[in-house]
């Protein structure tokens, strides 16, 4: 069992607000990121019905995270919110 109460020293705690998130599966090499933000930021996010919100983008490496390794897989989490009509 993870004791989510005790941070270690060299470690702070981060609070993430509640709201709306768009994951995306990403299988590939660190150096292969950039360009899947990229697209998220620049084709996905335009063309959605929804804009960035002001909270922390997180990716969550689990059980098939490989460090660097080209079938390594993660999810990417951007924080959304409805675009605005103005």
């Amino acid at each position: 069992m993870i004791d989510l109460e005790t941070i270690p020293d060299q470690m702070e705690e981060l609070i993430i607000p509640t709201g709306l998130y768009v994951v995306f599966p990403f299988k590939g090499t660190d150096n292969e990121a950039p360009t899947m933000y990229q697209y998220i930021l620049g084709t996905w996010l335009p063309s959605s019905k929804y804009q960035l919100d002001l909270r922390p983008h997180f990716a969550l490496m689990g059980e098939k995270y490989k460090n660097n390794a080209p079938d390594s897989e993660e999810e990417i989490w951007i924080p959304i919110k409805p675009r605005s009509s103005e």
